[in-house]
């Protein structure tokens, strides 16, 4: 008898499973009644694109949510077997998956890090929003370098994101992610564009690092106040752990 994550690699396996995630997350769309937060933000984030969409690590299940059917749209997907799941889901889901990530302090090329940058600027050249975590992987709620590196890089503004349901699963992952669950509320919310510029030293960097950092914070906490409760991933950032290395992440 094959072994379970043997069968569970399987390409038809995969296929059959990420399409039928993609179409559980659209019901879990179709079901919820969603507020948006400001509640012209789509007549905001039109004359931004493309932009780059960032979120924790933890909302990367409600990501497609971010997406009206007219937008191109592309995202960072890990080279994990579980990222090829993912991968498949967004697909199905009409958004471009770019396979690659962040190696937190190993070779990047390792994990696809450097070409999945250049993939990323050329999505965003080409008129795709690009959205991806800005965790430095495995390390939840700190930021990384990478998300302000390309916008440096592309010239296109951060804009951190944050989508929660009144019914979820709640994972005692590292990143504690929630998946939202059919017929409830849900709330999607931007905070404001973080531009960085093409000559920004490491202070400035570092300095746009941080409010995307502190951005990201305050849009998670606004969008599970508005479904009445709070963020499951609040407090999960570790003293001293704020010293990104990463490149790519």
């Amino acid at each position: 008898m094959p072994r379970l994550k043997e069968v569970v690699r399987k390409p038809a396996v995969q296929q059959a499973a990420g399409w039928s995630f993609a179409r559980y997350l659209d019901l879990v769309r179709a079901t919820n009644s969603w507020v948006h937060e400001p509640a012209d933000i789509y007549d905001r984030l039109g004359p931004l694109q493309p932009l780059i969409g960032a979120m924790w690590h933890g909302q990367h299940f409600m990501a497609p949510y971010l997406r009206r059917p007219q937008d191109r749209a592309a995202s960072l997907v890990s080279k994990s077997s579980d990222g090829e799941l993912n991968a498949i889901a967004l697909h199905h889901l009409g958004v471009r998956a770019i396979r690659g990530s962040g190696a937190r302090g190993r070779d990047q090329r390792l994990k696809g890090g450097s070409s999945a940058l250049r993939a990323m600027l050329r999505a965003l050249a080409g008129g795709e929003n690009m959205f991806l975590t800005a965790d430095i992987p495995k390390i939840a709620r700190i930021c990384g370098t990478g998300v302000v590196l390309l916008a440096r890089m592309s010239g296109r503004p951060i804009v951190p994101v944050a989508v929660a349901t009144s019914r979820r699963k709640e994972f005692q992952s590292w990143d504690r992610a929630s998946l939202g669950l059919p017929f409830g509320r849900g709330a999607i919310v931007a905070g404001d564009p973080i531009w960085v510029p093409s000559d920004a030293d490491d202070a400035v960097l570092e300095e746009r690092r941080l409010a995307t950092e502190r951005e990201l914070d305050r849009v998670n906490a606004r969008a599970f106040g508005l479904v009445g409760g709070s963020d499951p991933g609040a407090g999960l950032r570790r003293p001293g752990a704020g010293q990104p290395s990463d490149r790519a992440s």
